[in-house]
């Protein structure tokens, strides 16, 4: 009886996250023709240079996950190997075309960020930009990008978080079902609170907009599972800024 309910248990999560990955793909993909219109506004307001914070510290072998129509690839440097990869082959497509407009080499690829088909330890940095809040179960995305690090491999990342301040926590909080229903988009998501318990050790955090602050918050390292090997720690450095403010 217990191996029936916990085979039954199980099929039933797979066919929730199933069903959560599928959601997410199919907003993505009715998203593509006008997402780079709606978020370059937003990229004003809210995350101002946050895209160049991220590329510019990307070295060697580099990830990125939840790519989109690949608005990053402008801001990454020369000499860096560029691996990228979406769900959506239309937003796909839209990054197709801006890396033949833009002369760079990327391996881009439809896939799933929380199961990637990459082997372990395949590269120096794993970046994500304004992508987790969609992504159904970070738990798991986080874990993929921390198996594909190499040691001592570090992630970066950019994205919108809860807000800092109660009253404007509230009205995300109040609109959250809404966004998560016709966007995919989660509003009071924050990235440390699944990034440890992937493995990562927190290098750096920057927040800004109202009631945050600029800060560099190091992670005790034993208080992380796994504990990283003798070849050095994977790190996380990460950009905030609050949804609304």
């Amino acid at each position: 009886m217990e191996t029936r309910s916990l085979a039954r248990d199980t099929a039933q999560e797979w066919a929730a996250s199933e069903t959560r990955r599928q959601g997410s793909g199919r907003s993505r993909t009715k998203e593509a023709p006008r997402y780079d219109r709606r978020i370059s506004f937003l990229e004003r307001v809210l995350f101002g240079g946050g895209r160049e914070w991220v590329c510019s510290r990307a070295e060697g072998d580099v990830l990125e996950l939840a790519a989109g129509t690949l608005r990053n690839l402008q801001h990454y440097r020369q000499g860096v190997k560029l691996t990228a990869v979406e769900l959506s082959p239309e937003m796909a497509a839209i990054g197709r075309k801006r890396a033949e407009e833009l002369g760079r080499e990327i391996d881009l690829r439809v896939g799933d960020v929380q199961n990637l088909d990459l082997p372990d330890e395949s590269f120096e940095t794993v970046t994500c930009t304004l992508s987790f809040c969609t992504i159904p179960d970070t738990n798991a995305a986080a874990e993929e990008a921390f198996r594909v690090l190499r040691p001592g491999g570090k992630l970066l990342m950019l994205e919108h978080v809860r807000s800092p301040a109660a009253a404007v926590r509230s009205v995300e909080r109040l609109l959250e079902p809404l966004s998560v229903r016709f966007l995919a988009a989660h509003l009071t998501r924050e990235p440390l609170d699944y990034l440890p318990g992937a493995g990562f050790e927190i290098d750096e955090v920057h927040r800004s907009k109202w009631g945050s602050s600029s800060a560099s918050a190091p992670t005790n390292r034993s208080s992380l599972k796994p504990a990283a090997p003798k070849g050095g720690a994977w790190t996380c450095q990460v950009r905030c800024s609050s949804s609304w403010w």
